[in-house]
């Protein structure tokens, strides 16, 4: 039986059919694959907006048991880099903290107080932070051992931080501010609402009787400066008697002054540099120029 001829292969398409089956397969290619279009995404369905919305599990363990959503492990450990390089920034007189080694959320501090009735103490303390921080409550500052004064706790030495951060806000309080107030107690005594009833009557009725509370309280600090705080915690502030084979070079290092090579002054650098003061010595005399035969 005879084949019919391929009426396709026999006879070419006009320009019309080729066009038409052009569009037809345009229309049915899908939108994803025509060329130069920008799609938008595909609408969720359901359950994919419930994934979503679902708790992580990270997110569930970093909540507080009130309820609240804390911040994640990896936010929280930006958040404490951020306050500790404020509180470089800021250069607090007579403070020294360090992060301890155990836990991020505890700070190892000392305090050095240069005046006031508390002149010579050198207090230590730990600044504790909420986990939660800083959407939680305010940090804690404890003395170790407890100093005596109206605003501390003399069994714990816990400071009355709230009287000052009656409620944490976040990015309006920072750690730094808590480390001032702490600083800041020391010059200024407040005795309402005290945390030591007895130092605050002192202060107010007896003031010899408390500056001689206060004296021995500092003897106390200075008698425990040299134990080990914390034998565990590397980063715990230690204290070593002084030895002039160890420290002898150290301190002269940091009192001798830097005169330039040159010979002469460079107006690039302070007065400071040279370790000079804006006042001669012994006198009321503002210093004019250099000298650097005196220098």
């Amino acid at each position: 039986m005879d084949q019919l001829p391929d009426l396709k292969k026999s006879y070419p398409r006009s320009q019309s059919e080729s066009t038409n089956e052009f569009a037809s397969n345009q229309l049915l290619r899908p939108k994803s694959c025509q060329p130069g279009r920008k799609q938008l995404p595909a609408i969720p369905d359901s359950d994919s907006v419930k994934r979503v919305l679902t708790p992580r599990p990270m997110d569930r363990l970093s909540s507080n048991p009130n309820g609240d959503l804390g911040y994640g492990p990896f936010f929280l450990e930006y958040s404490l880099m951020a306050e500790y390089q404020m509180l470089k920034k800021q250069k607090l007189p007579g403070i020294y903290v360090i992060p301890s080694a155990i836990s991020p959320l505890r700070w190892n501090g000392v305090l050095f107080v240069r005046q006031g009735l508390y002149e010579g103490g050198v207090f230590r303390f730990s600044l504790d932070i909420p986990t939660n921080f800083p959407d939680g409550e305010c940090p804690t500052i404890t003395f170790s051992p407890s100093v005596y004064h109206p605003v501390i706790d003399p069994a714990t030495g816990v400071l009355d931080v709230k009287r000052a951060f009656h409620k944490w806000k976040r990015n309006y309080h920072h750690l730094w501010q808590v480390l001032m107030y702490a600083r800041r107690v020391f010059m200024k005594v407040e005795t309402e609402g005290p945390l030591n009833s007895e130092a605050a009557l002192l202060y107010e009725q007896d003031n010899e009787l408390f500056q001689t509370k206060v004296l021995q309280s500092i003897e106390k600090a200075r008698e425990l400066l040299y134990t080990d705080p914390d034998a565990e915690d590397d980063h715990a502030i230690r204290f070593s008697k002084w030895d002039k084979d160890v420290h002898e070079e150290a301190k002269n290092k940091m009192l001798e002054r830097s005169v330039p090579e040159s010979g002469g002054h460079d107006m690039n650098h302070g007065i400071q540099s040279l370790g000079l003061s804006w006042m001669k010595p012994g006198s009321s005399e503002i210093f004019s120029k250099i000298n650097l035969d005196t220098a």
